[in-house]
């Protein structure tokens, strides 16, 4: 009888083990979907707007560029549904391009990012004063 509770037990953690690694490596094969309508605008290698609306950034950068709107926010719309950066014109203080607001994983900020993955860990320098 105890080697059939262990086998039974045995039985149940590796198969919840199977399950929990097949989860995994199903959540890790969708594709990121990072189409949320914001952008991110910038002057050369300046962020003027940051996680704004597509229309807005079209109508900021349209006025920049002297532009008409329409096609702009088209480009945005690219921008924000495949991601990379479109650049709208060039100005005296460099192009104006349209990024995908949200970072694709490793070049976001925050958690993951190798220079904030220590930020007030164990590593991080302390200041003496």
């Amino acid at each position: 009888m105890h080697n059939i509770m262990k086998r039974a037990s045995a039985g149940a953690v590796l198969g919840g083990s199977l399950l929990f690694t097949a989860g995994l490596g199903m959540a890790g094969a969708q594709p990121l979907n990072l189409q949320d309508g914001l952008v991110n605008l910038a002057v050369g290698d300046v962020t003027i707007l940051e996680d704004v609306n597509v229309g807005v950034a079209a109508n900021v950068a349209a006025a920049i560029c002297g532009l008409e709107v329409g096609p702009i926010n088209v480009l945005g719309e690219s921008v924000d549904t495949d991601g990379g950066t479109e650049t709208v014109c060039t100005v005296t203080g460099g192009p104006i391009n349209l990024t995908q607001n949200a970072g694709t994983p490793g070049q976001s900020g925050g958690a993951g990012n190798s220079e904030n993955s220590n930020a007030g860990g164990a590593n991080a320098p302390r200041s003496n004063g």
